[in-house]
C-alpha cells in the first residue's frame, strides 16, 4: 500500500487501514475549536500549509476570539510538531491517529500533472484563492492515499466546491446536537379527571417511574385529562411534577402589569422568576414574547431593596464575539443602541411615557393601590430634568420629557454589555439577558456563561431557525448546543415559545412567509 508522499512528506506516518479515514481540516474548523485536532479518534489528520498561512494572518487580531483561537492553534501545533522532521513526516497523536502538514507538490511545480488536478483547474481555475488551494491539497491527499479522504470545513460554499470536483466534504460534527428533534413540542402526561383535580388541590403529582424515566430535571410538561383539560407543570425529579409558581402579574417600576398570555409564556415566567435556576435557554420565533417577558421579569426582580439582583444586563452578538464595534460613533450605549433597539421597544411598552388607555399586555383585574405611591414617585423622578445653573428648574419645574427607561440606563439599573469586552469579567448579582444567542458558536457561549458569578442569572434567547453566522447552523449554534449539554442540570431550565402574541399579522408572517 502506497504511503502518502509529497514535497515535504517523503516518509509520512499516516496510517493505512481499512477503517481509517483521512480528514483534511480547513482553517475555520481550527478557529471554531482549537481542540478539534484531538477529536477525530484514531484517524489521520492532514492540515494544508495554506491553513497555517491563514492562521498567521488572523493571529494578530488581539481583541477578537478568532485571534485568540489562532494563537492557541499555533501553540498546539508547536508542541505537536517541534522540529522539521516532525513537520515533514507527521506525528502520532494520543488519540491513536496521526497529524501531518501537507504541501501540495502540484502547486509547487505547475509542470506536474494529474487527472484530479486537471479537473480542479478546469472547474476552479483561480488557484490564488486560499479556499481553492485547500481543496487542491485535499485532492492531492485523496490521490496519494487510499480513500476515504474527507475535507472538513464549516464553510458551506467550500463544501459545495469540494463536492463539485469529486471530493467528499462535511461539516465539523463534534459539537453538533443529535439530528433527532425531541424538542418540537412539550411532553404530555395523560391523567384521569380525578388525578388532575388532585394535582390542582395538592400542587403536585407522582407520575410514576415509567413516565419519570422519560423526563429530565426541570422539564416543563402538560398534564392532560381524558376530557381534554390541560394543566402546566414542571418536573422536579423523584417522579414528581409540581404546579408552576406564578404571581398574577409582573411589573417594572412605574410600568404596566404584564402577565402570561399562553401556557408557554407561563413556563417561561416560572423559570425567569425561580431563584434556584441560574441559566435559562429559550427558543422562540419572532413575536412570541421572548424579549418582552425576559425584560419584564428581570425588572420585576430588581426594583426594590429586597431584590436578588442589583440590575439587568442586556447584550446580543452585534457581529462575531470579540469584534470591535468602534466604527460606530459615540459611547458604548450609543454604539450598541441600533442593535439593542428591540429592548428599547420592550422598555417603552413596559414603562410607557404616557399610561396607555388599554394596555396590550395588562392584566384585566389588578389592584393598583399597592403600586400607586411608588409609581407616582417613579414618574416624577424619571420625567424631571436636572436643575438649571443656580439651582432652579426651568419652566414649571420640569424640563424636556425624558423617557423613563432612559433613566434606567443612566442610573445603571439596566446596563448594556458588549460581548467584545466580556472576557475576564465577573458578572455578580445581575440578571443577564443574551439575545440572538443562536448567532454564537458553542465556544463563544461558553465564554459568556463562564463570566456569570454566584447570585446572577443568565437567560439565553433566540430562534435557531434564523441564523446569519455562516459557520453555525440549527444544530451547531451556541444556543442549541448549550441547551443540549446543560439539559437535566438542577440549575438550568429550557422553554420553547411557539405561539406568536405580537399581532395576528406578525403570527401569519412568521408562519407563512
Amino acid at each position: 500500500m502506497e504511503k502518502l508522499r509529497g514535497a515535504t512528506a517523503p516518509n509520512s506516518r499516516l496510517k493505512g487501514a481499512v477503517k481509517t479515514k483521512t480528514f483534511v481540516l480547513d482553517t475555520n474548523v481550527l478557529l471554531h475549536d482549537p481542540q478539534s485536532i484531538f477529536k477525530f479518534e484514531d484517524n489521520n489528520l492532514a492540515i494544508p500549509v495554506e491553513v497555517l498561512e491563514e492562521l498567521d494572518a488572523i493571529k494578530g487580531e488581539q481583541s477578537t476570539e478568532r485571534g485568540r483561537n489562532a494563537r492557541r492553534v499555533h501553540r498546539i501545533l508547536q508542541d505537536l510538531l517541534p522540529d522539521s522532521r516532525a513537520m515533514h513526516e507527521g506525528v502520532k497523536l494520543e488519540t491513536g491517529g496521526t497529524l501531518s502538514i501537507i504541501i501540495n507538490p502540484y502547486l509547487v511545480d505547475p509542470a506536474r500533472r494529474s487527472p484530479a488536478m486537471e479537473r480542479l483547474r478546469a472547474i476552479l481555475p483561480d488557484l490564488s484563492k486560499k479556499d481553492n488551494r485547500i481543496i487542491a491539497a485535499a485532492l492531492y491527499v485523496q490521490e496519494q492515499y487510499p480513500p476515504p479522504t474527507i475535507l472538513v470545513t464549516k464553510d458551506v460554499n467550500v463544501q459545495l466546491k469540494a463536492r463539485a470536483v469529486g471530493l467528499e466534504s462535511q461539516d465539523y460534527l463534534n459539537d453538533k446536537v443529535p439530528e433527532h428533534d425531541d424538542e418540537a413540542s412539550y411532553r404530555e402526561i395523560p391523567l384521569s379527571v380525578y388525578e388532575l383535580q388532585r394535582f390542582c388541590s395538592e400542587g403536585r403529582f407522582d407520575v410514576g417511574d415509567e413516565a419519570a424515566a422519560l423526563l429530565y430535571l426541570n422539564e416543563y410538561v402538560l398534564l392532560r385529562s381524558d376530557e381534554g383539560k390541560t394543566m402546566p407543570a414542571r418536573f422536579y425529579g423523584d417522579g414528581c411534577v409540581r404546579r408552576l409558581k406564578l404571581p398574577d402579574f409582573v411589573k417594572a417600576p412605574g410600568g404596566i402589569p404584564i402577565r402570561a398570555r399562553n401556557l408557554e409564556q407561563q413556563f417561561f415566567m416560572d423559570a425567569l422568576l425561580d431563584d434556584s435556576l441560574s441559566m435559562i435557554t429559550c427558543y422562540g420565533k419572532a413575536g412570541t414574547g421572548k424579549t418582552l417577558l425576559s425584560t419584564a421579569c428581570a425588572l420585576h426582580q430588581t426594583h426594590d431593596d429586597h431584590s436578588h439582583y442589583d440590575g439587568v444586563s442586556i447584550s446580543r452578538p452585534v457581529i462575531a464575539l470579540g469584534k470591535d464595534i468602534g466604527f460606530l460613533p459615540g459611547s458604548l450605549e450609543e454604539k450598541m443602541k441600533p442593535w439593542l433597539q428591540p429592548y428599547h421597544d420592550a422598555l417603552e411598552v413596559l414603562i410607557p411615557s404616557k399610561p396607555p388607555k388599554e394596555p396590550q399586555f395588562a392584566a384585566k383585574k389588578v389592584s393598583k393601590k399597592k403600586f400607586k405611591k411608588r409609581d407616582e414617585q417613579f414618574f416624577t423622578t424619571m420625567t424631571a430634568s436636572p436643575p438649571a445653573p443656580g439651582g432652579h428648574h426651568g419652566g414649571h419645574g420640569l424640563g424636556p420629557l425624558v423617557k423613563p427607561y432612559e433613566r434606567l440606563l443612566k442610573s445603571g439599573l439596566v446596563e448594556i454589555e458588549a460581548l467584545a469586552f466580556i472576557r475576564g469579567r465577573s458578572i455578580a448579582r445581575r440578571f443577564f439577558i443574551l439575545d440572538e444567542a443562536q448567532q454564537l458558536t458553542p465556544h463563544e457561549v461558553k465564554t459568556v456563561i463562564t463570566r456569570i458569578s454566584e447570585g446572577s442569572k443568565i437567560v439565553l434567547i433566540g430562534d435557531p431557525a434564523q441564523i446569519d453566522n455562516p459557520y453555525v447552523d440549527s444544530r451547531s449554534n451556541g444556543l442549541v448546543y448549550c441547551h443540549n449539554r446543560m439539559k437535566g442540570q438542577s440549575i438550568a431550565a429550557h422553554v420553547k415559545l411557539m405561539k406568536g402574541e405580537r399581532s395576528r399579522l406578525a403570527e401569519l408572517a412568521a408562519d407563512l412567509l
